[in-house]
C-alpha cells in the first residue's frame, strides 16, 4: 500500500471493533464510551419509543449526547421512557437551550431543573440563541445548574449577527468554561447555515481559528448538521472531533467519515496500492 497510508495505519489506527461487526481493517483507533473526545451529540426531534429503540439497537453505541431539541420534551409524554433508554445505553441525555431560555424569561428555572431530575434529564444546554440574555445570567445559569447536570454551553445565535467577531465567539467560550460548563457547543443549528456556518453552508475558518486559539479543542463541540461540514472537521481536527446536531439516520455516515470509510475522509489521494 501507498507509504503515506502505511504511516496512518501505525501511529493511529487499531482493530475498529463494533459488536456484531466485521473487525479485519485497519483503522483509526475509536475510544468507547464514556467517551472524552471523538464524540457524536445527536439531535433527536421527536422520535417515537420504537423510532428510539431502533436508533439506539442499530447505533446506540455512537451515540455520547443526545438533546431532545427545542422544548420537544416539555410536550413528549413519553419523554421519561426515552430518556431511561437513553440513560441505559451510555447516551447522556439534555434537553434543549431554547427551552431553558423561555424558563429564564418566565422565571421558572427552578421547576425545569426539579421536572428535569424526575425525567432523568443528565445534561442540560445553556444557550442564549434567543438574545434575551445577559452574559452575566448566562453565566449564573452554568454556576447554578452545573451543580446537578453536565453543563453544555452554547455560544452563537439563531441568525448571523451574533457573536460580531471571532475574538468575541472566543472569549464568551472561555468565559463560559471558567463559569463551569463541561462542553462548549459552537451553533451551526439544524441547518447549518448560520453561527459557525455562512448561508451557503460554509465554514467561516476565522471563527474555528479563533476558537482553538482560546479554548481547548477536546471540549468543543462543533455542530455539524451536514456531511460536508462533518467531513472538513474530521480532515482538519481528526477522528476525534466533537461534532454535534447529528441526524440519528446519520449517526452511521458519520462514523464511516471518522474511520476512513468514505472517499471524503480516506487519508490518501489516490486508491490505496494491494500489498505485495
Amino acid at each position: 500500500m501507498r507509504a503515506s497510508y502505511r504511516r496512518w495505519c501505525s501511529t493511529i489506527c487499531g482493530r475498529c471493533q463494533v459488536s456484531g461487526c466485521p473487525s479485519f481493517l485497519d483503522l483509526p483507533a475509536r475510544t468507547v464510551k464514556p467517551r472524552m473526545c471523538g464524540v457524536t451529540h445527536v439531535l433527536d426531534k421527536g422520535l417515537t419509543v420504537a423510532g428510539t429503540e431502533a436508533f439506539l439497537d442499530q447505533a446506540g453505541q455512537l451515540a455520547d449526547i443526545v438533546k431532545i431539541g427545542w422544548g420537544i420534551g416539555y410536550v413528549d409524554p413519553t419523554l421519561a421512557q426515552r430518556v431511561r433508554r437513553y440513560t441505559e445505553h451510555g447516551c447522556g441525555v439534555s434537553l434543549g437551550g431554547t427551552l431553558l431560555e423561555i424558563c429564564a424569561l418566565q422565571n421558572r428555572v427552578r421547576e425545569l431543573r426539579e421536572w428535569a431530575l424526575r425525567s432523568g434529564i443528565s445534561h442540560v444546554e445553556v444557550s442564549n440563541g434567543l438574545r434575551a440574555l445577559t452574559v452575566d445570567r448566562k453565566r449564573a445559569l452554568i454556576r447554578e445548574l452545573s451543580a446537578d447536570f453536565v453543563v453544555l454551553a452554547e455560544t452563537g445565535a439563531k441568525d448571523d449577527t451574533y457573536p460580531s467577531t471571532p475574538d468575541e465567539w472566543a472569549e464568551e467560550m472561555a468565559g463560559d468554561l471558567d463559569a463551569g460548563a463541561r462542553w462548549l457547543v459552537a451553533e451551526g443549528r439544524e441547518s447549518g447555515t448560520v453561527g459557525i456556518y455562512d448561508r451557503d453552508h460554509g465554514i467561516r475558518s476565522e471563527v474555528i481559528t479563533a476558537i482553538l486559539r482560546r479554548v481547548p479543542v477536546e471540549r468543543v463541540i462543533f455542530e455539524a448538521p451536514e456531511k460536508n461540514q462533518q467531513a472538513w472537521f474530521i480532515r482538519k481536527l481528526g477522528v476525534g472531533a466533537n461534532l454535534g446536531n447529528i441526524a440519528p439516520a446519520d449517526a452511521l455516515s458519520l462514523e464511516t467519515l471518522r474511520l476512513g470509510l468514505r472517499a471524503d475522509t480516506v487519508p490518501f489521494d489516490t486508491t490505496v496500492e494491494a500489498s505485495a
